[in-house]
């Protein structure tokens, strides 16, 4: 079985992200690995993780209400997102990567966010990347 891998992040790109990833793992007959990234430091505290927590769980509703076989990734540990979502993608073979992309001002457009850069450029896979209504 094949895997697609989607990074998620608790905010309207992440939630495009996590439902075109659903679609995909569906069309693909593909199980989803759905990674949750922080760099961690002084602004993610005991409220943070607490909210974080209850942002995971209303994903993991989510995930078994769309019957996908899922694993779910939620990684503090330093390293930046872009860094998580593509050596996980690799370690498990991923056929796919799903990322969400916020909406820019034309100054922004000039220059892709450095996460979503970092995974269209270095990913050994294809990625999707997807847009918030």
């Amino acid at each position: 079985m094949g895997k697609v891998v989607v990074g998620y992040v608790p905010k309207p790109e992440g939630e495009a992200a996590l439902t075109q990833a659903i679609s995909e793992a569906k069309l693909r007959g593909a199980s989803l690995v759905v990674v949750n990234s922080h760099r961690g430091g002084a602004a993610y505290d005991e409220s943070a993780a607490a909210q974080l927590d209850s942002d995971m769980a209303a994903v993991r509703a989510t995930l078994d209400a769309a019957g996908v076989t899922y694993e779910l990734r939620q990684l503090v540990r330093g390293f930046e997102p872009a860094e998580d979502l593509i050596s996980i993608a690799e370690a498990n073979s991923a056929e796919l990567i799903v990322i969400g992309l916020r909406r820019r001002t034309p100054v922004g457009k000039l220059i892709l966010g450095s996460n979503a850069q970092r995974v269209l450029l270095d990913a050994h896979c294809p990625v999707l990347a997807v847009k918030a209504d």
